[in-house]
């Protein structure tokens, strides 16, 4: 062998084995994971990091493990996200493509925690894109997960998307647990949006099951509206139909409920404004129609101007000539305390020229009406009945006011 095919021999095992090193250094975890995060968090403006063991894998479908993830716009002390685990598949060749083919096989998150603040104060700072969303062959599954309002929170998040991509239906299935403001409500319901974009069809049917320390409201539900998502999450159109059943200790009442408008979900909770909503009940349960608003965050508010279609028969009957009218009886009624609805309601209610001015606590009433003649024949309520003419054993009072008072209730309700 020459001098100089020996020189070009060494250069080549040199080269040989610098590249191994190289690739070796290159597949390490330790640089791999953060490299691959630090690519990630560039192209979204956040600052990834992972302070866990990561992991990766080539043989077969290639895999990367992230563990303890932490997502923050740079300079930031509350993150954005955090994940106990991350995990992706992606195909060959979306690595051969370098990233130009935004295509994966299946994302995981162990315990993400989403911030909604931090969440919405970085896309508020985030340029228009037209970026395509990435395609998912199998989809995304997310377990212990939470998301964090101000007041409220949704624990116990599990859930499983099928497949995604940026033209086809998007199918979920969703449970976990929202709690705040002295409520809890379980959550098992399927969703359908019809493309992952702004504007798309959303459709949603499950269980849900509002609970306070007093009452429980299981429910099932349908709802279907349009996604928003340019200004927090917003369900444009949103129509909601339950079949409920309000359980208190030995009452259990079952009502229709339907509700319509434009639903809003940011850091301060949940809002209905402009709210149609119409309720058909039996027994000690109205039926009635109304229009309003209703929010729920750090206080529950229901602002509602409507009309009860008539008086329950299974409510205390009405002296007459006031009971023997068959005219529908219009309200006004107000709310603002906790979200488990223990707060004091003002309410207005009007049949014919007789009107009622008074405020109460809704499930002391239901308590009241369902215990009947066993209870005391006064309502918990405190207020003022006004009316042209009352009968009472046989003789007819003229120009009739009545005075409730109940020590528990303030003279004006809070918020009022």
């Amino acid at each position: 062998m020459t001098r100089r095919r020996k020189i070009a021999l060494l250069v080549i095992v040199a080269v040989v084995l610098a590249g191994t090193m190289a690739l070796r250094w290159l597949l390490d975890p330790g640089y791999l994971v953060p490299a691959v995060l630090g690519l990630a968090g560039k192209s979204l403006g956040l600052e990834i990091t992972a302070s866990g063991i990561g992991e990766y894998r080539l043989r077969g479908t290639p895999q990367l493990v992230a563990r303890n993830v932490v997502a923050r716009e740079p300079g930031a002390k509350t993150t954005v996200l955090t994940a106990e685990r991350v995990f992706v598949s992606v195909p060959w060749s979306t690595l051969r493509a370098r990233g130009r083919d935004l295509v994966a096989n299946r994302l995981e998150l162990d315990a993400p925690v989403l911030d909604v603040a931090a969440l919405q104060a970085w896309q508020s700072r985030r340029p228009p894109s037209e970026a395509p969303l990435p395609a998912l062959a199998n989809g995304i599954g997310l377990v212990r997960g939470q998301v964090l309002g101000e007041g409220w929170k949704i624990a116990d998040l599990d859930a499983e998307l099928q497949s995604l991509a940026p033209t086809e239906p998007l199918r979920a299935h969703v449970r976990g647990r929202y709690e705040g403001n002295g409520i809890a409500a379980p959550i098992d319901v399927h969703a359908t949006l019809t493309r992952p974009a702004s504007g798309a069809g959303l459709g949603v049917a499950g269980q849900v099951a509002l609970e306070s320390a007093q009452w429980r409201l299981p429910s099932q539900i349908t709802l279907s509206a349009k996604l928003r998502m340019e200004d927090g999450f917003r369900l444009q159109g949103a129509v909601l139909g339950t079949r409920s059943r309000y359980v208190s200790d030995g009452t259990s009442l079952p009502f229709v409920l339907g509700m319509a408008g434009p639903l809003q979900f940011d850091r301060q909770g949940l809002s209905l404004r402009p709210a149609g909503l119409a309720l058909r009940g039996r027994g000690v349960m109205p039926t009635l129609d109304a229009v309003g608003a209703l929010s729920s965050g750090d206080s529950m508010r229901i602002d509602l101007e409507g009309s009860l279609a008539g008086w329950p028969a299974a409510w205390p009957a009405l002296p007459p000539p006031l009971g023997q009218s068959t005219s529908p009886l219009p309200f006004v009624l107000a709310y603002d305390g906790p979200g488990d609805l223990s707060g004091i309601a003002a309410l207005e209610l009007q049949r014919d020229d007789t009107l009622f001015d008074g405020r109460f606590r809704l499930f002391e009433v239901m308590n009241w009406i369902d215990a009947d003649a066993q209870g005391s024949p006064l309502p918990p309520i405190a207020g003022t009945l006004k009316t042209p003419a009352l009968e009472i054993s046989g003789a007819t009072l003229e120009g009739v006011e009545v005075r409730f008072e109940d020590p528990s209730l303030p003279a004006t309700a809070a918020g009022q």
